[in-house]
């Protein structure tokens, strides 16, 4: 119950304080004259702060799905092209990392498996806060980087794929029923820098649900219980989101209807050279500040899928 209250403050509260704002400057309006400079100011900063409020009230109204309220559990695969996409994953986790601070939401390292040379091969990323994976969600896909490679000393431009997948964490009371005798659970040693860093206990957990072959992982923890319980909730999640997107003919399930890491099956493309920009091949939405983008500034993307899935419904 204190969750839904939550929930409904947050729909609620930015527009009653709106409706303040714009009663105090309508009062402000009626009582200052022509010559009232100073009044005058004061009125095109509060008006230009409302403006803000409204077109925020406004991006908000688009997560209106239940599970948009939710965190976000965010998955980042390298694709084709070796040591390039494990670095190509790498800047796509700073990115969602730099946006999500930006935004004062939190972020957990679940489980990540770094690269031979460089980069990351996989990561599992918690971002917690309000409406993350109503945010986060349309972010799901494949991204290709199109730029001249600092791993090759002839200078070529290379091109690279990384996938994104996300699925919104799933609260404790939501029964979802594992039978233990479906599980396969495996533990090893988390990887470490070196040094006092090093593991020297099995404190990792690797988690097989066998009906279904959804394979999760987590090292965040030194304790294995707590690496076990965090595996849990992301297998719960996992096979919770599998489930709804059966039942949501819309959004094509992203297990069972996956597109190869590869050409021709992208969401977005960043281009580094010849040239600057990047853009979203579902909404036609680009800029050519990619360095803005990598920064974490994706909100422009996110808005424009939102609102295109908006005007299919």
């Amino acid at each position: 119950m204190i969750r839904r209250l939550k929930g409904l403050k947050a729909v609620t509260e930015p527009f009653l304080k709106i409706a303040g704002d714009v009663k105090d400057i309508r009062e402000i309006t009626a009582i200052a004259g022509p010559d009232d400079n100073e009044s005058l100011e004061h009125f095109k900063k509060d008006l230009a702060a409302l403006r803000k409020k409204i077109d925020t009230l406004e991006f908000n109204s688009l997560l209106s799905e239940e599970s948009d309220v939710s965190n976000a559990i965010l998955s980042v695969n390298a694709g084709a092209g070796g040591t390039e996409s494990c670095d190509w994953a790498a800047m796509l986790m700073r990115m969602y990392i730099m946006w999500a601070e930006d935004k004062g939401f939190s972020v957990d390292v679940l489980d990540q498996l770094v690269g031979e040379e460089a980069g990351i091969k996989n990561v599992t990323l918690l971002v917690k806060g309000p409406y993350a994976y109503g945010f986060l969600k349309s972010e799901s896909g494949v991204h290709r980087l199109v730029r001249i490679s600092p791993f090759d000393s002839n200078k070529r431009r290379h091109t690279s794929f990384a996938s994104v997948d996300v699925i919104p964490e799933i609260s404790d009371d939501i029964k979802i029923d594992i039978k233990e005798a479906d599980l396969k659970v495996d533990t090893f040693r988390a990887g470490g820098k070196g040094g006092q860093h090093v593991n020297k206990t099995d404190s990792a957990v690797r988690i097989t649900h066998i009906p279904t072959g959804i394979v999760v992982q987590c090292q965040s923890e030194r304790s294995q219980f707590k690496n076990k319980q965090l595996a849990m909730k992301v297998l719960k999640a996992k096979m919770y989101e599998k489930e709804r997107m059966k039942k949501v003919k819309e959004l094509e399930s992203a297990y069972e209807a996956k597109k190869e890491i590869a050409w021709g099956s992208q969401i977005r493309s960043y281009v580094l050279h010849p040239y600057s920009m990047v853009k979203d091949h579902r909404t036609d939405c680009e800029t050519s500040n990619a360095q803005a983008v990598l920064d974490g500034e994706i909100d422009p993307f996110i808005e424009a899928y939102l609102k295109k899935a908006k005007e299919k419904k």
